[in-house]
């Protein structure tokens, strides 16, 4: 059973995501949180599997949440729940550290789809929104973090930083291939070294931003 934190300042949307997670078996929500020091207390109490996370919020925001995250050990894997109107706001999310993002208008297969990729330890980026963060990435020039021309991947390396965007694990990726999953975690460091990225999600972003699918 994966266990769900859902963060929202807005009662309705909380209560809808909460509705929608209790039709799925494989999924427990643990609790709510209101705003950003909220979350981090119940995080900190309730250690979820996955945490739903808003960006827009009283006292302490989404981003906030993230950055405090990142000094913790074992923090739970957040995704980003925007509207269309945050590019700016999901782009930073990312940065900060959040494992993927999702339109709040998502349906419950694409939700639990989604928390089930975070919690095996993949990301989730809606298509729907990668075009709108890629103009903000471009827009940011010089500061978008080492998003320059790479060094070159080979047929293999591009072909699991494609398997990569679709969400597939290291081991799924290499029951596909036929290879060890030893061999795949080589190729997909190289991937990331090569990009010059910390983590997957930034080499997917990169990759779609460069255009190498």
């Amino acid at each position: 059973m994966i266990g769900v934190l859902i963060v929202d300042d807005q009662t309705l949307v909380r209560q809808g995501i909460r509705s929608l997670l209790e039709l799925a078996d494989e999924i427990s929500v643990v609790g709510e949180a209101a705003d950003g020091l909220e979350a981090l207390a119940r995080i900190g109490t309730l250690r979820p599997d996955v945490v739903l996370l808003d960006l827009r919020m009283p006292r302490l925001d989404g981003i906030g949440v993230l950055e405090a995250l990142r000094s913790w050990d074992s923090p739970p894997p957040c995704l980003i729940l925007t509207t269309f109107d945050d590019d700016s706001a999901v782009l930073a999310g990312m940065r900060a550290g959040a494992k993927g993002y999702l339109l709040k208008d998502v349906s419950l297969e694409q939700l639990t789809g989604a928390i089930v990729a975070l919690a095996e330890g993949r990301t989730m980026i809606t298509p729907a929104l990668t075009e709108r963060v890629l103009r903000g990435l471009r827009g940011l020039g010089g500061e978008r973090d080492g998003f320059d021309a790479p060094e070159a991947l080979t047929e293999r390396e591009t072909e699991i930083l494609r398997l990569m965007a679709g969400g597939y694990s290291n081991k799924e990726i290499a029951l596909g291939l036929g290879v060890a999953e030893g061999t795949v975690k080589n190729h997909v460091s190289s991937v990331l070294s090569k990009l010059g990225v910390r983590d997957r999600t930034r080499a997917v972003l990169k990759a779609l931003d460069l255009g190498l699918f």
